[in-house]
């Protein structure tokens, strides 16, 4: 089922897929087009929920083809709830292994539109902000590390607001650790390019890092692989072998369902070697 917030938004706002237009109901009088006019809200409402429904059960199952085509029904929807998941269904086709690197970017441009456009319709959607968020940061793949380190700041801000909206979405918490982590592990070289750029760059450390995965973990503990991977990779970086090696194996015993589930067992088993 899907949120009563989202339940709520929907059946609160007076949106609907699709009208009766008045000159083709003048004749039936007001009250039987009241009638008619509550019907088609009702049922237009009870499809926007069941498609919802369906878009997010397909993405808990990682059936990232059908949830992509069920989604592509709705790209010039102007609805909030629509297009934030088409930004994360989009995503998740360009990530799918063995896709080739110029259709890839073409699917991270377009999930980038859905998202920008999801911001612009509602600000105060937590899902529009996180995954603006994600999609600028991919962005910097294609557009150069120091666009990456210009914009850094932005996606950071998107991601805090998102927190803030929704301080119960684990993968938000995840992914601003992530953003500790990745400033914490900064080269020289990129440290001096982001002096360059910001006077004083930002700056994160492993601690804070540490802070957002563990706080993920409370919120849901085992959402995902990649947060029990990082946890190990975080203590390991502070020294902490013990509990390295404790979250490096939780994250080998994960179950696999995605390409990225195999790739983080293959390196919690790499690590965990390492560590002997």
């Amino acid at each position: 089922m899907i949120h009563t917030a989202i339940q709520w938004k929907l059946m609160m706002s007076g949106r609907v897929a699709f009208c009766l237009g008045l000159p083709t109901v003048c004749y039936l009088g007001h009250e039987a087009y009241r009638g008619i006019h509550s019907a088609a809200v009702v049922f237009a409402l009870e499809k926007e929920e069941e498609i919802i429904e369906q878009a997010d059960y397909l993405h808990s199952c990682a059936e990232t083809e059908k949830l992509y085509q069920l989604l592509q029904q709705y790209n010039n929807s102007n609805d909030v709830e629509f297009l934030w998941r088409l930004a994360r269904a989009t995503r998740d086709r360009a990530m799918v292994q063995g896709v080739p690197a110029d259709q890839k970017k073409a699917l991270v441009y377009e999930a980038f539109g859905y998202a920008e456009k999801a911001l612009e319709k509602d600000d105060a959607c937590f899902a529009s902000h996180k995954w603006y968020g994600i999609l600028l940061s991919d962005l910097g793949d294609y557009m150069g590390t120091k666009h990456k380190l210009e914009k850094s700041l932005v996606i950071r801000k998107h991601l805090e607001r998102a927190k803030e909206l929704n301080p119960n979405d684990p993968t938000t918490v995840y992914i601003l650790g992530y953003w500790c982590f990745s400033f914490a592990e900064l080269s020289w070289s990129l440290r001096k390019l982001a002096t360059v750029i910001f006077g004083t760059p930002p700056t994160s450390s492993y601690e804070e890092a540490l802070e957002f995965f563990l706080k993920a973990e409370e919120v849901k503990p085992g959402f995902y692989s990649k947060n029990l991977l990082m946890l190990g990779k975080t203590y390991l970086a502070l020294k902490d072998k013990e509990n390295a090696h404790l979250w490096l194996t939780k994250a080998r015993d994960y179950r696999p369902i995605t390409t990225e589930d195999k790739e983080v067992h293959q390196e919690a088993v790499q690590l965990l070697k390492r560590l002997g």
